[in-house]
């Protein structure tokens, strides 16, 4: 016999009442049926039976999403990983023919080699020979010739700084010798009185009430001149000299005349001291400290010495000074005004003197002051330079030459030089290429979104972006092959640098040059990677499997309103949305 239970209804054993037991209760109570343990098992159980069998279909269907989402997404990942292959087969082809295109126009330099006139067809081989007799006899001489002689054919004038002793004053003779010009040499004190450099009043002009002077023999009248102890020069004498230099005129009287000459080589064993030589100072533009003969080279200087009475001048096709200038004036001065026609100054060159002269004013201490005359007269040398070297623009290493142009102090030409030799080496527009790169990878992620088709014109703008910048890498790439060929051609035939100089800049520029090639390498290829996957029409997902390094600057650095939509979500998602605590392992870096 069932037992009733006495106690409410609907109360569950152990006191516990649930919601489906009390409304059970309730109901056999309505109709008097009495409420027993059998009955309420029968309860329960026909209120549970149509749950189970709810989630048994919610579990069936939720494993048909599933299995519906990941057959999509391995789908999906084996297109992305065909296509990724595709991307980097055409790369691997497209590439090799592209160094091999740079390395065939390394071989071919014609197009930047000047054409000379008939008249200076040999103008290299004459300098040449004018070098070898300026320095025949002399050791350890090689730069200071060829300054001098530069100075020359440009029209400017050379200071040069050192001890008594040091061959100034033979080759500022030599450099009178050779041009066939009238040579004039003083050596200046502070006593130095004006007459000593014009030449003295003229007495028959004093008569007639003239203050003219007698310049024959003269200053006024020479084509070179060397002036010893330059700095030791009153005010007397400077404001003659000043103009002299830069003007090339002389007040003699009260008549203006022009003066022939060519270069003036200064010489001084000290710095100026008083502000008012600044202005003289700022004149020379060439300066060079002379030093000592090495000790390396002391055995060869004294037995030198020894053949002093024996040096002929004379130059490897024996010719001498005797049989005429090598160079005429005249000569000099057609090469200068035929280099300021023909000659142009590229605009990276023009961002290295303006970048240059920044850093001397702005960022040394204390500041290396650069005049504007002076920097308009620099550019002047350096077209000279190209010219007489026979190309048609000045390139990187004619601005070596700035170690002697721009300098106040002694010690500031080797700072110049460093940041010269940086700036070949490492101002390849590698830091601009990447950032300009990596700008276009990031709008690329965001037009080619996955799921999405983009916008056809910001693809096609995109893809054209790509396509400039691997012209220009490819443009830099043969620039840096024509200087690398072989032990760098562009300097050792180069006829302003000195031996010694050239030898230890390519010392020094090798190496670096060819961690520039490696950079600009990476470079071109991650640009032709982009390239070939923009026309490929990639989404977000490929690009990070293709060029991991940009996609994980980007999530790691980018605006979080730009990271999110490209997220680990986003980019693995398909069609069919992902099952509600699905988790799954997603190859993106």
């Amino acid at each position: 016999m069932l037992s009733t239970i006495p106690a409410k209804v609907g109360i569950a054993p152990g006191g516990a009442r649930s919601r489906g037991q009390t409304r059970a209760g309730n109901a056999l109570a309505m109709v008097g049926a009495p409420v027993t343990r059998t009955s309420r098992a029968f309860v329960g159980s026909a209120r549970t039976r149509p749950m189970r069998r709810n989630m048994t279909v919610r579990v069936v269907a939720e494993e048909e999403g599933e299995s519906r989402w990941q057959k999509n997404l391995i789908e999906r990942e084996n297109k992305v990983e065909i296509t990724t292959t595709e991307v980097k087969e055409e790369v691997n082809v497209r590439l090799p023919k592209i160094l091999a295109e740079v390395a065939a126009a390394a071989a071919d330099t014609d197009a930047s080699l000047l054409t000379m006139p008939d008249d200076l067809g040999n103008l290299q081989a004459r300098i040449r020979g004018a070098v070898a007799q300026l320095k025949s006899g002399l050791v350890e001489r090689d730069c200071e010739v060829r300054l001098v002689l530069l100075a020359t054919i440009c029209g400017e004038h050379l200071l040069l700084l050192g001890p008594p002793g040091t061959a100034k004053s033979e080759l500022s003779r030599r450099l009178g010798t050779l041009v066939k010009g009238h040579y004039f040499e003083r050596l200046l004190t502070r006593f130095s009185v004006p007459e000593e450099l014009f030449g003295p009043l003229s007495m028959k002009g004093l008569e007639e009430d003239r203050y003219e002077r007698q310049t024959s023999g003269y200053l006024p009248e020479a084509t070179v001149a060397f002036v010893d102890e330059i700095f030791k020069a009153n005010s007397a004498i400077l404001n003659a000299l000043l103009s002299m230099l830069n003007e090339r005129l002389f007040d003699n009287g009260n008549s203006r005349t022009e003066v022939p000459l060519v270069c003036m080589v200064g010489a001084s064993n000290e710095l100026p001291e008083s502000e008012e030589l600044d202005a003289l100072y700022d004149r020379f533009l060439l300066r060079r400290v002379v030093q000592q003969v090495s000790p390396r080279s002391v055995p060869a200087l004294l037995e030198m010495a020894g053949k002093q009475g024996t040096v002929d001048w004379a130059d490897e096709n024996n010719h001498t000074v005797d049989d005429g200038p090598i160079i005429t004036v005249e000569e000099m001065r057609s090469v200068k005004d035929l280099a300021l026609g023909v000659t142009d100054l590229p605009k990276d060159i023009v961002e290295l003197l303006c970048d240059l002269r920044e850093f001397l004013q702005e960022k040394c201490e204390p500041p290396v002051y650069v005049s504007d005359r002076r920097l308009v007269k620099i550019v002047s040398m350096l077209r000279v330079m190209a010219y007489t070297n026979g190309r048609r623009q000045v390139n990187e290493y004619d601005c070596l030459m700035l170690q002697h142009t721009m300098w106040s102090k002694p010690e500031e030409a080797e700072l110049i030089k460093d940041w010269v030799l940086q700036r070949i080496s490492q101002e390849k527009g590698q830091d601009a290429a990447w950032y300009l790169l990596f700008g276009i990878f990031r709008r690329a992620c965001h037009t080619q979104r996955e799921g999405e088709q983009g916008d056809e014109a910001a693809c096609q703008q995109l893809l054209a972006e790509t396509r400039d910048l691997r012209e220009v890498l490819v443009s830099q790439l043969k620039g840096l092959a024509e200087t690398q060929d072989g032990s760098l051609p562009i300097l050792r035939d180069h006829l302003w640098l000195s031996h010694d100089d050239i030898q230890r800049t390519t010392q020094t520029m090798t190496p670096l040059l060819n961690k520039a090639r490696v950079a600009l390498e990476k470079l071109l290829q991650e640009t032709l990677t982009l390239e070939v996957a923009l026309e490929k029409g990639p989404e977000p997902y490929m690009l990070a499997l293709l060029m991991p390094e940009y996609w994980g600057k980007f999530i790691r650095n980018g605006p979080l309103e730009e990271v999110a939509p490209l997220g680990v979500n986003q980019a693995a998602s398909s069609s069919t949305p992902a099952p509600p605590g699905t988790t799954f392992k997603s190859t993106r870096p």
